[in-house]
């Protein structure tokens, strides 16, 4: 982890090679690597139960954080509000966090493919769907799906400041 001026810890930030390298080592402990990704725009108590849920499926936890260009794509002009470099960082501040990797495509089926991750989580409102379930599930990993908290959503937070 790096500091920053104040002495704050920063997010332990990695590449795709490093986090495989890292889902090697675990697994020559017989330990597990868990993968979850997402914006994390804003961050509130639903990104914190879901990710403290994703963590408690294995002994490290690697977040993929889309970069601001693929938010921009998935979610229009005028996202992000917080820019990749603080959104990580608030993301490393985490306890459950271990690492982050920022990757730009609109979705990290790529990324999953280069770490392989023994588990991957996802929300369960994305059921339909689970980005990389099948290089998981083919490589004798599993997928878990989280329960959302009610209520919360980056979405959800914009609007009720707009209403004000």
């Amino acid at each position: 982890m790096s500091l920053d001026s104040a002495g704050v810890s920063g997010p332990r930030i990695i590449d795709a090679a490093t986090a495989r390298a890292e889902r090697d080592r675990l697994h020559a402990e017989g330990k597990t690597l868990v993968f979850t990704n997402g914006c994390f725009d804003i961050l509130h108590r639903g990104h914190a139960e879901y990710l403290a849920f994703a963590r408690s499926q294995g002994d490290a936890l690697v977040v993929g954080l889309n970069s601001d260009e693929s938010v921009r794509r998935m979610k229009g002009p005028t996202r992000p509000v917080n820019g990749e470099q603080d959104r990580a960082f608030v993301l490393g501040s985490l306890r459950a966090v271990d690492y982050i990797v920022i990757f730009s495509e609109d979705e990290p089926r790529d990324l999953i493919s280069k770490i392989l991750p023994h588990v991957l989580v996802k929300g369960k409102d994305w059921a339909h769907y689970v980005s990389g379930r099948d290089i998981v599930e083919a490589h004798g990993g599993k997928v878990v799906l989280a329960k959302m908290v009610e209520g919360r959503s980056t979405t959800s937070t914009i609007e009720k400041l707009r209403r004000k």
